[in-house]
């Protein structure tokens, strides 16, 4: 009888729960750049978000080399295809480096975040930094792009996980703007703790 009602309660709760899914649209800082896509701190994210009972499928729409406006293009086939939950922007990091007027990245992400938002996805917006070499009226500018559209839209903004890989050699590349597969792991887990509050329980 005990095995009969334990059998009853995991099917309720099995029936009970439908997993999400989560679209990361990004850029070489998610597709796994010169790794494989199973080390990307994407691939990691359902296990860390899992530590916070969380049950999320992650499609890593991210594309190394991606601006904005290829983001923006590829878009509407992967809404279609996937149907997310939510959709997390990682994207203008090539149009900062490319020097893009600030006024076409936002247009972009305007545009990615309100198509997002009419196929039902909530959107999630992740801060971007370029270098300071690119001149302080520019990187401010570039900067102070995302929070506006994160209040314009009331849309998450989540902490720029670069910020903190940078300033440990051992997990940068070469190029000096790449994580190494060493630093996914510590990756997923700092998203999965900024993201999973405004996931759905």
């Amino acid at each position: 009888m005990s095995r009969l009602l334990s059998l009853m309660l995991l099917f309720f709760m099995s029936f009970g729960l439908k997993a999400q899914t989560l679209l990361v649209l990004g850029d070489s800082l998610s597709a796994g750049y010169q790794m494989s896509i199973e080390q990307s701190w994407p691939s990691l994210l359902p296990s860390e978000l899992a530590n916070h009972n969380l049950e999320v499928n992650v499609v890593n729409g991210s594309i190394s080399g991606d601006t904005t406006g290829n983001g923006l293009s590829r878009l509407p086939s992967l809404l279609e295809q996937h149907q997310p939950d939510y959709v997390l922007v990682e994207l203008g990091a090539n149009d900062g480096l490319r020097g893009f007027p600030p006024n076409v990245i936002t247009n972009n992400l305007k545009n990615i975040i309100a198509m997002s938002e009419d196929s039902g996805a909530e959107v999630a917006l992740m801060q971007i930094q370029v270098p300071p070499n690119y001149g302080k009226k520019y990187t401010q500018v570039f900067a102070d792009i995302y929070p506006a559209l994160a209040t314009e839209y009331q849309v998450p903004l989540l902490p720029f996980f670069l910020e903190q890989v940078i300033v440990k050699p051992e997990w940068m590349m070469q190029d000096g703007l790449h994580p190494k597969p060493e630093a996914q792991p510590w990756i997923a887990q700092f998203v999965a703790e900024k993201l999973a509050p405004y996931l759905t329980k």
